[in-house]
């Protein structure tokens, strides 16, 4: 299977295999996380582990929200590190796909406020579809029946 279009953003082969061994691999806080997004409010969302996108191994990826979630160790505490997350966190913007990020440690000792903070974020991310949605349906609407077929 080709993977240079749709959700892996062409991600090249050798990455995907690397994102599999990953899943094998996961820390604590990447654990709890995936028990999180597998409750029943979550679950709709589909989100994948360890998910290739363009050179990036993204922890965790909703490609029908566009929303990345990626969870923190200690060393991304590193002034090199938060410059690399900040050059992936724009990079994904780019690519038209929001970023939240949580510490191991928060996910870990209270994972009730991080599932509502994510909730909160899938909320803003779900309204601002919706007015765009709107948007282009009155575009659509006002320009459409003007359009020769």
């Amino acid at each position: 299977m080709k993977h240079t279009q749709s959700m892996f953003f062409g991600a090249k082969p050798a990455l995907f295999r690397f994102a599999e061994k990953m899943r094998h691999a996961p820390t604590d806080g990447e654990l709890a996380m995936w028990h999180l997004l597998k409750s029943e409010i979550l679950r709709v969302y589909k989100f994948r582990r360890q998910h290739p996108i363009s050179t990036f191994i993204a922890d965790f990826d909703s490609h029908k929200l566009k929303l990345v979630i990626e969870i923190d160790g200690g060393y991304h505490l590193n002034n090199f590190q938060k410059k690399y997350d900040d050059f992936r966190d724009e990079d994904m913007d780019g690519m038209g796909i929001a970023v939240i990020r949580f510490s191991n440690e928060e996910v870990i000792r209270h994972g009730e406020s991080v599932k509502q903070k994510l909730l909160d974020k899938i909320r803003i991310l779900e309204s601002q579809s919706a007015a765009t949605n709107t948007i282009c349906m009155a575009i659509l609407t006002k320009w459409l029946p003007w359009f020769p077929l």
